[in-house]
Formats: structure tokens, sequence, C-alpha cells
């Protein structure tokens, strides 16, 4: 494929994962997973390393740009530090499990299984629907940290940051606001893209086949070329999210999940 496609096509993802990003409280994997996928086969690659490059760099893409945009929630007073740390601690050593994991399996089941649960999410949200800005969450601190281990392991095996899966538990089994739901997952995140990074660093090492440029599974190119989008969009993203209320935020990242296990289903 010609280079100077494969650049416009990574930017223009890192213009959209960014600003899901900060909207959403998501890591945008979801996003850039499926077109790396697809750019790896285009040029030849086996799909199951094609999968596992993808979702080793997308998790790479992640850390910087979950750090922009918890910073920009954290300002508008909408991150729980006291239930994202734990959970966040938890779910680096679930991104480990997952992550090792996933190098084990092939990966169609990965994209499948991330698909068909994530729709089902979605389902749950809308049927869910409410706006309360001033509900208190609930569950213990274990409870926090068996999610976040969870969600990390989730993560790993699926190749995000796990924000998809996140904000509805957020929502759905603690009854946080949704705003306040896309800020603490914005924080989480930031420990168990670590996590699975890490894991995707490792058990690529030595792997025949990877693009020229890697540490692991991650691909240093495509990493440079979507992080310098992602990172500034995911501001724009933290202040488009402020702006909408809570009812339309979770229709729309009700129909984000949606659209996102309908691309993972088609290119599995």
């Amino acid at each position: 494929m010609d280079p100077v496609v494969q650049f416009v096509c990574l930017f223009l993802t890192g213009i959209c994962a960014g600003t899901a990003s900060g909207l959403f409280g998501i890591g945008g994997g979801v996003l850039m997973s499926p077109v790396q996928f697809w750019l790896y086969t285009a040029g030849g690659m086996d799909g199951t390393l094609a999968t596992r490059v993808a979702f080793g760099t997308s998790l790479a893409v992640m850390l910087p740009t979950m750090i922009s945009g918890a910073l920009g929630h954290h300002k508008r007073g909408a991150v729980d530090w006291q239930a994202a740390v734990p959970m966040g601690i938890a779910a680096v050593f679930g991104g480990l499990f997952g992550g090792t994991l996933a190098t084990r399996l092939p990966g169609i089941v990965l994209r499948v299984f991330f698909a068909i649960l994530i729709i089902a999410i979605a389902a749950r949200m809308v049927w869910q629907l409410r706006e309360c800005p001033a509900c208190e969450r609930k569950g213990s601190a274990g409870l926090c940290i068996l999610l976040g281990f969870g969600i990390g392991t989730i993560a790993g095996l699926a190749g995000v940051g796990g924000g998809a899966l996140l904000v509805p538990a957020l929502v759905i089994l603690l009854g946080y606001p949704i705003h306040r739901a896309v800020g603490t997952s914005s924080a989480c995140l930031i420990f168990s893209s670590a996590g699975a990074v890490i894991a995707y660093v490792v058990n690529g090492i030595d792997v025949v086949g990877l693009p020229q440029y890697s540490i692991g599974y991650v691909d240093l190119i495509t990493f440079a070329i979507l992080a310098i989008t992602t990172i500034p969009l995911a501001r724009v993203g933290v202040l488009c999210a402020h702006r909408c209320s809570g009812r339309n935020l979770q229709i729309a990242f009700a129909g984000l999940l949606v659209m996102i296990g309908m691309l993972m289903l088609i290119s599995g």
C-alpha cells in the first residue's frame, strides 16, 4: 500500500480516536485497532500477527492520550481518584494477564469476543438510561479492585484501554453519573494501558514478521503518527463532553459501542 495513503489513514484515525478518548473516556483503541489491522493485512501481514501488532500499538498510543484526557477532566472535577487509583493498579495486573493470554489466542477469537460483548453493553446502557449528576457512587474498595482487574484483563485481551467497558460498568454497577464515569475511566486507563503494553512488548520480542521499527508488538512508526493527533485532540474531546447533557452523552456512548462492535465483527 502507498505510504502516503497509510499516513493519511492513520492521521485521520488519530483525530477521531483522540477526540473520542476525551469525549467518552475510552482509550481510542476500538477505533485505532481496526484501521491498523486493515492496513497491516493489506500490506500482506498474517491476520493474527496483524491483530497483535494493532492491539499493542494502540495500547501504547493510549498512554499519553489518556494522560492528556485525564488531566482535562480533572480540571473540571470529574475524576474520582479514590476509585481510579485502586482500579487502575488492579488493572495493571489484569492488563498483564490479559495481554499475555491474548498473544496465545487466534486473532479472530479476540475480535469477535470483544465485538459481541460491547454490543450487549450498549443495549444495557440504553435500557438503563438516566441523568443523575448528584448520584453518589456505590461499592467498596474491594469491588473497585475486582472491577479494575477484570477490566484490565479484558483490555489486554481485546487490545483496548478498557474504557468501552469501564464507563458502562461505572454507570450501571456503581451508579456514577456519566460525566464522572468518563473522567474516572480516563484516569484508570492510564494504569491498565501501561500493564497491557508491557505484556505486548515482552511477548513480542524476537517474533518474526514484525514491522521494521518495532519494540515487541508495538510499531513505533505507527505509534508516532497516531500520537501526534490523539494527544491534543483528547483535550478537544474533554471540552465537548462537558458541553453535553448527561442523557445525550450516554446515548452517544451507547451508539459508539454499537458502531465499534459492528466494525469489529466485520473485521472478524
